[in-house]
């Protein structure tokens, strides 16, 4: 058997042992240079340590997952004691039925809801219930996001080859029949969606977006137009609010931007940092999963074995109870709006070109002299320019993802970390570095 030589210097310890077991020394997409690979031991608030003891502010907070920060004790409380009664049933529980009640009296659609174990999941059966309920094979998405691992999660999200909208580029989906059945529109070009959407309406199931793609904010009247041409068409119009979802309002997006979808996906911050997924919509359209659509061709099965399990429904509903308390989306959007503006001033100060993107606790810094709206002008940035502050930063103690993905703020991120970041961030700006590695 052939194994993948691990590099010396670091053939020993956690980080040898890392790269013998996972490709790239890494369980998904940091793409980080074999000497500098953490493993990361434990966490607490804003902050994790590795097995070296070495400390990190974490700007990631597992890809938004903790947005209560690491080891909250009120959601460990909450688990530990629904833990007593059962670690699982994958059937309908008490815990389950609490946090389906709080997220439908939350969610401006969610008339019915199902739960899942990942965002991924949620995403997914969204589309299924848009296939099961139109008849219909094709899907809309946007240039550059991430709907999660499944195949139309994934594509048109990695530029492999020149853009050619809506043709879909497959690269990193694994699935070459994606190019049939996906088609891709620019994000905020409402006039470019609205035409790919009538060409071809009669064969189009869904629309799905992240209503903040990524990390850029929808221009004025583009969800509302979305919303309008998808209903007019008679197209399942779905957000995707893994990442926006009890982020930006207890709402979320739909709160926020006043634009309602028929079908929504919730991952993440759902459940601050323990697995958990849902998805919910109009009653009609979820009526799709119902069993006793059996064995009719407009049922979509859906079923998880993990989904809706007590521990995270606990976990979930304490972070539901959080984030219900007074003050704290003030909190957590004064934070972004401090985290933003001070790469701004940083940037401007030292006469470096670059965009700063984001909304809520979010941010991001594209090295661009224009606008960043879209996936092109994205492209068009010095993404190799941002690898390397990305990866100047993990040197100097702030743990984050090197592949030019958003930064995530918490609940527990306050003026030491976005002092102490803007301290590094400073550094790495002027850092020399030319390290190469794979971009996002």
């Amino acid at each position: 058997m052939s194994v993948t030589s691990v590099s010396e210097g670091v053939q020993g310890g956690w980080k040898g042992r890392a790269l013998r077991c996972f490709p790239g020394g890494s369980n998904g997409e940091y793409g980080i240079p074999e000497n500098q690979i953490p493993v990361l031991e434990r966490g607490l608030g804003a902050r994790v340590w590795d097995t070296e003891g070495v400390e990190f502010l974490d700007f990631t907070m597992a890809w938004g997952s903790t947005l209560a920060g690491h080891a909250h004790p009120k959601l460990l409380e909450a688990a530990a004691r629904a833990g007593r009664d059962g670690v699982n049933f994958a059937a309908v529980n008490r815990r389950a039925v609490e946090l389906a009640e709080r997220i439908m009296a939350l969610s401006r659609c969610a008339e019915r809801i199902r739960f899942v174990a990942s965002g991924t999941e949620a995403t997914l059966l969204c589309l299924r219930v848009a296939h099961a309920a139109t008849g219909r094979r094709k899907v809309v998405r946007f240039e550059g996001a991430y709907h999660g691992q499944h195949p139309v999660g994934i594509a048109g999200m990695i530029a492999g080859r020149p853009s050619a909208l809506p043709l879909c580029d497959p690269t990193g989906a694994g699935a070459p029949w994606v190019e049939n059945d996906v088609l891709v529109a620019p994000y905020n070009d409402l006039i470019a969606t609205e035409a790919i959407l009538s060409a071809v309406a009669v064969d189009i199931a869904a629309v799905i977006v992240e209503p903040l793609h990524r990390c850029l904010s929808p221009a004025p009247g583009f969800l509302e137009g979305l919303r309008a041409v998808t209903r007019r068409l008679g197209i399942v119009f779905i957000f995707d609010e893994v990442v926006t979802g009890f982020r930006l309002a207890a709402g979320g997006a739909q709160e926020y931007y006043g634009v309602t979808p028929d079908l929504v996906a919730y991952g993440k911050g759902l459940g601050g940092g323990f697995p958990i997924g849902a998805y919910a919509g109009r009653a009609d359209l979820m009526e799709s999963v119902s069993e006793h659509r059996l064995p009719r061709a407009d049922y979509a099965w859906s079923a998880s074995t993990t989904g809706g399990n007590p521990i995270s429904c606990a976990a979930a509903l304490a972070m539901l109870d959080l984030l219900a308390e007074p003050g704290i989306y003030p909190h957590l959007h004064e934070m972004g709006r401090r985290f933003r503006d001070g790469l701004r001033v940083i940037l401007a100060g030292q006469s470096v070109a670059g965009q700063v993107l984001g909304d809520g606790p979010l941010g991001q810094v594209a090295f661009s002299s224009v606008p960043v709206v879209n996936q092109q002008a994205w492209l068009a940035s010095d993404r190799a320019r941002g690898r390397r502050v990305m990866l100047s930063l993990l040197r100097r103690g702030v743990f984050l993802n090197p592949m030019g993905t958003k930064m995530y703020l918490s609940l527990a991120h306050d003026t030491p970390e976005l002092v102490g970041f803007f301290e590094r961030f400073t550094e790495a700006l002027g850092d020399s570095d030319t390290e190469n590695g794979a971009l996002s």
